[in-house]
């Protein structure tokens, strides 16, 4: 099977689109919050995935992954995950608290706490844009961070193999920073079954 959806490309171009202009607003909220230096975000590129698909996405079955997770509250019922490497989630917790690169070497609560805020301010951005250009209430609950395997993420999430995962390659850019520095991470929209043919019928409006 297939990994990717047969999803016609005008409509992942609507969603590339929607992520960038998210992606604009939640860097400049994100550079707001941190006292040292700017971040810059792009997308470079957007997939529909299975959900089984979402493994090889994470790597192998022993890498650890962190996740910001929230549910979508309103007319499209699902949910959005940022998810990176333990190590770059390390990094940016130092870019955002303001430490020096590498200063970070374990995730308790400040640094919990300071991932699952970079992942509401990611996931609230993306659905504020998705919200303006479809017209419909969506909103984002309070974030919950794991840090685990990725098949023990994708039994959280409680996904059925063949469901379909729209995910966003996310850059993160310091350019204040000797050298520069990129971390990379993937932004997940996971709308339910239903929600999902409700955002096409949309946007084919």
């Amino acid at each position: 099977m297939e990994s990717e959806t047969k999803i016609e490309g005008f409509k992942l171009d609507v969603l590339r689109e929607v992520a960038n202009i998210g992606a604009g607003h939640a860097a400049s909220a994100l550079s707001q919050i941190m006292t040292d230096c700017r971040v810059m975000i792009s997308v470079p590129d957007v997939k529909a995935l299975r959900a089984d698909a979402l493994l090889k996405l994470f790597g192998g079955p022993d890498t650890v992954i962190v996740a910001a997770l929230m549910r979508i509250l309103g007319d499209l019922p699902g949910r959005t995950a940022l998810v990176m490497s333990e190590e770059s989630a390390r990094m940016l917790c130092d870019f955002m608290i303001g430490r020096a690169p590498g200063t970070t070497t374990e995730l308790e609560e400040l640094e919990r706490s300071t991932l699952a805020e970079a992942g509401n301010i990611i996931g609230s951005a993306y659905l504020n844009a998705l919200s303006d250009l479809l017209d419909m209430m969506l909103l984002p609950s309070v974030p919950t961070l794991v840090i685990d395997k990725p098949a023990h993420l994708a039994a959280q999430l409680d996904l059925e193999t063949e469901q379909t995962v729209l995910c966003a390659s996310t850059a993160f850019k310091f350019p204040d920073r000797e050298p520069e520095r990129t971390l990379n991470g993937q932004f997940l929209h996971l709308p339910e079954p239903a929600s999902l043919k409700a955002l096409f019928d949309a946007i084919d409006r």
